[in-house]
């Protein structure tokens, strides 16, 4: 088949794809806020 993969792998690689697609987003709005509330304290986020 594809690149000598069986057509149920595909599904699998899909159906992975579509359920970590949520947790991408979830990361990233985490990520976004972490790094603006350390912006607020400084560079590196440990400076005094």
């Amino acid at each position: 088949m594809f690149l000598g993969l069986q057509w149920y792998w595909w599904l699998v690689i899909a159906a992975v794809l579509v359920i970590s697609i949520p947790f991408k987003i979830r990361f990233m709005k985490w990520w976004s806020k972490r790094r603006r509330g350390k912006n607020q304290h400084g560079k590196w986020g440990d400076d005094e």
